[in-house]
């Protein structure tokens, strides 16, 4: 998948990172979200590349990235140390400033690494997610429903572990076949790669980490930046799945509106896979929002 794209291994405080990179003009960071991988991108990258230098990340403990213990309050799984290492890949490759469009959890690590290093990120395109910290406060039944595996991986180990673990594959097309638009939102060849690397050692630690963070540490990043008055300074744009839990359960666009200084954003008539469900929906959004050099 993604032919043309050259592959890049580099390395931060001892945890392996993978990335690809194709195309010339402003730099272009892509994030993926769970269970998937930097391939998740496919349907899009290839058109972006033809105007930006995409670079497409495997987040720690995704994909083909390194999987470290978790630490102390699983803050190695942390969106400010997962921040850090896309900033590490992008500066790696002489970029000191750029772009970024995140899906469901790297958009969440792109939300910290926007108001962690504000002078880094130009500006930056999210999908299908609200601030974790109002998704957690204004939790409902039926989004607790929807959602179901945000509550059972923060569960204390070895339980989600050994159930992931029991079957990878299966965990993978539970969790994403059960949304609104089934596997056949999905290319074979990218659903195969998805549940090749849930089945890699360590995978399911991890994501069980990242979750954990997600319901601890960065709650508590959250709570502190909430308390300074901090929001995003870069124009963000927000899409969200008309069929999707999200936009379902939570008024997207005001809570956007309460944590960033310019917000444009909208509902798009699809579920939460919005870069496989309606890629050149998508593609149409990105290449008017974003800033190219060419």
């Amino acid at each position: 998948m993604l032919d043309g794209f050259e592959t890049l291994r580099s390395e931060r405080e001892g945890v392996a990172l993978m990335a690809r990179r194709a195309g010339e003009g402003a730099p272009l960071l892509l994030l993926h979200g769970h269970p998937q991988t930097h391939c998740m991108w496919h349907r899009v990258a290839p058109a972006l590349a033809e105007r930006f230098e995409v670079v497409l990340l495997d987040l720690r403990g995704y994909g083909d990235s390194g999987r470290p213990p978790a630490g102390e309050a699983n803050a190695a799984y942390g969106k400010r140390e997962m921040a850090l290492d896309a900033l590490h890949v992008m500066r790696s490759l002489g970029h000191q400033r750029f772009q970024v469009l995140a899906h469901d959890r790297g958009a969440r690590v792109a939300h910290r690494l926007a108001l962690d290093h504000p002078a880094a990120v130009e500006r930056m395109l999210l999908l299908d997610i609200a601030p974790t910290l109002a998704m957690y406060r204004q939790t409902n039944e039926a989004f607790a429903r929807a959602y179901w595996h945000w509550f059972f991986l923060i569960q204390p180990p070895p339980l989600p572990e050994a159930l992931i673990e029991s079957d990878p594959a299966r965990y993978v097309r539970n969790v994403m076949g059960a949304r609104h638009a089934g596997l056949a939102a999905f290319a074979p060849e990218a659903l195969a790669e998805y549940e090749r690397c849930a089945s890699l050692p360590g995978t399911a630690a991890a994501i069980c980490a990242d979750y954990r963070a997600s319901a601890g540490i960065d709650l508590t990043h959250d709570e502190a930046d909430a308390a300074a008055g901090r929001k995003l300074r870069q124009p963000l744009r927000v899409l969200w799945g008309e069929h999707g839990a999200v936009g379902r359960n939570f008024d997207v666009a005001a809570l956007w509106r309460d944590a960033a200084d310019e917000f444009t954003g909208r509902s798009v008539p699809c579920g939460h896979y919005i870069a496989e469900e309606a890629p050149a929906l998508l593609l149409n959004d990105a290449f008017q929002f974003f800033r190219s050099s060419n």
